[in-house]
């Protein structure tokens, strides 16, 4: 629960969505990349060579649920963690992991210790931030950074991210969950009109919400066309997103090289930096391209190197961790 976004509810749904995928996989087709729908670029899908053949889901717990048919996923950190190591293989793709930053390193390892396997492709990365609809005055308090989800008239507005883990580092206003004060975690709780990563954005663009806390790679293509929005990246840091492409162990195919590395070079860079997606290059060969872009965009995409250093990944909880975090946010039910 602690580690990701209501997956235990979603998994007989994902199977039930299952049966055509089946389907295409008894007639013995190419190697399958699978992937949750908008969780890819579609940009680059298209580039995708042959044999390999797509294939989108529902959402990640339907990816889980279909990984035996695989050859490689698309995950978000937290949902690739949520597996042991053991259910991966190697990436076996050094030549283009040395071309991402060092963060990029610890996020291919999965978090564990140097020496260990890379075993995922850290092809994206945003920050979570907080987006305001028509609310120009706790915009102009932006200095306040994560206490404005705090703020009084967002009692009721306010859609938080579903993982409580991600709550409770915004109730803390870092990555130390557990210092949380249980008063204040209880009452970021109670300003909550929803818990949704899902159709948050949506609740926010229809007026039933007046704020919502979603990675900023969702919001970027709406900048230019919602005068409404405003999206705030604390300068305290926040939680960052990782998107990540992993191969389920036990299938022998060698991961599309060409294609994975098409998203790191012009033209199909500019495309995705243009929809949100940031892959961790080092910041002198992205800088060119987001200087075409307006300014707070290029920021958003990129923050400022003492901003970034501010910002965290979220690495896997252990048994003791998951269970001191849980009974935090169980006594802290408003």
């Amino acid at each position: 629960m602690l580690q990701g976004a209501g997956r235990g509810a979603r998994t007989l749904a994902a199977v039930s969505l299952l049966a055509p995928l089946l389907a295409s996989c008894q007639r013995g087709d190419g190697p399958l990349l699978l992937s949750g729908r908008g969780e890819l670029p579609a940009a680059w899908l298209k580039h995708l060579q042959d044999p390999w053949r797509s294939h989108l889901l529902e959402d990640p717990a339907a990816v889980l649920a279909a990984l035996s048919k695989a050859a490689l996923v698309q995950l978000t950190d937290g949902w690739a963690t949520s597996l042991p190591p053991s259910r991966w293989q190697p990436l076996a793709a050094p030549a283009l992991l040395a071309r991402l930053t060092p963060e990029a390193a610890l996020v291919s390892r999965l978090f564990q210790a140097e020496g260990a396997p890379a075993l995922a492709y850290p092809w994206a990365f945003t920050p979570w931030v907080l987006v305001l609809r028509s609310r120009p005055d706790l915009a102009a308090r932006s200095r306040e950074g994560w206490s404005l989800l705090f703020d009084p008239t967002l009692r009721g507005k306010l859609v938080l991210p579903s993982s409580p883990r991600l709550v409770m580092q915004l109730a803390a206003g870092g990555p130390e969950a557990i210092a949380v004060d249980l008063d204040r975690l209880r009452e970021l709780r109670r300003q909550a009109l929803a818990h949704d990563d899902r159709d948050g954005l949506n609740l926010l663009l229809a007026g039933d919400a007046e704020a919502a806390v979603l990675p900023a790679q969702r919001l970027i293509p709406l900048l230019r066309r919602d005068p409404r929005l405003r999206i705030l990246l604390p300068a305290s840091g926040a939680p960052l997103a990782w998107n990540l492409l992993l191969r389920p162990a036990g299938h022998p195919v060698a991961p599309p090289l060409e294609w994975l590395a098409a998203i790191l070079e012009p033209p199909l860079l500019q495309s995705l930096l243009i929809a949100g997606w940031v892959p961790p290059l080092p910041r002198a060969a992205l800088e060119p391209l987001l200087a075409k872009l307006p300014r707070p965009t290029a920021e958003l995409l990129l923050p400022r190197p003492e901003l970034l250093r501010r910002c965290w990944s979220l690495p896997p909880l252990d048994v003791r961790q998951r269970l001191m975090l849980q009974n935090l946010w169980d006594a802290s039910a408003p």
